[in-house]
């Protein structure tokens, strides 16, 4: 029992927060009830922050999970793999906006050498495209988010509403069906709001693990977006959704 709750603290500390479900699938010998026990358990030893749906690290719930270097380093394979998905859905002469974002810094680093505009808030995925010939970087001015190395606020906001775009990128904290896909803050959620509105097609980057996790911020329905990219370990219940609201999963 010891070294399963030590197992499920790990987890939780690794993905930042994770679902009832996924603990299930990492812990398939266990039954629903013990799962629950042992999430009760560590709720009360501060070790997690148990949630409705499963559990949050203590980091995140005040507020020093957000950290870039922090979400960086985690399911890195499965980033590459979007990454590398994604790149093969960019034009050239198109415009393009580049969420913040782990991921999204990992497009970055990937990103084709072909002519684009191409808008981003994040500054780790600016510098990472610094190196690019032919794809001309526009960073959008806004509040700096320290943590997330990322730019907000109502400024970001007005300059997307002047803007265009063929394709966007967004990343995401968490996804639920009710809720649809969520992130950290309002500012942030505002502005990924004025995107979609401003995009031809829009493509949500995002692994498995972020299934399941509730946020306080909503920023768009499974219906509102055109491709969800994967790192391959959604599960079926999941998958079948967004079949039946036609968002095409690669």
């Amino acid at each position: 029992m010891k070294e399963r709750r030590n197992q499920i603290v790990e987890l939780v500390n690794e993905q930042g927060a994770v679902s009832f479900a996924l603990l299930k699938s990492r812990f398939p010998d266990v039954s629903e009830m013990t799962l629950r026990s042992d999430l009760k358990a560590l709720d009360e030893q501060r070790l997690i922050v148990r949630v409705h749906g499963g559990a949050k690290s203590v980091e995140r719930v005040i507020g020093t999970d957000d950290l870039f270097h922090k979400r960086a380093v985690r399911n890195v394979e499965g980033k590459r793999l979007i990454a590398a998905k994604a790149a093969k859905l960019v034009v050239p002469n198109s415009a393009i906006y580049l969420d913040s974002g782990s991921t999204l810094t990992e497009l970055a680093t990937v990103f084709p050498e072909v002519p684009c505009e191409l808008f981003t808030t994040g500054l780790p995925g600016a510098m990472a495209l610094a190196a690019r010939e032919k794809v001309t970087v526009h960073v959008l001015g806004g509040t700096l988010d320290v943590p997330s190395l990322s730019l907000a606020g109502s400024t970001c906001c007005e300059l997307v509403d002047r803007l265009h775009f063929d394709i966007a990128f967004m990343g995401v904290t968490g996804f639920l069906p009710e809720t649809g896909f969520t992130c950290g803050s309002s500012d942030e959620s505002a502005l990924k709001r004025a995107v979609i509105a401003r995009s031809e097609r829009v493509v949500v980057l995002m692994d498995g693990s972020k299934v399941g996790v509730p946020n306080t911020f909503s920023f768009a329905k499974a219906n509102q977006i055109d491709t969800l990219i994967s790192d391959g370990t959604l599960d079926d219940d999941t998958l079948a959704y967004f079949e039946r609201m036609r968002v095409h999963v690669l």
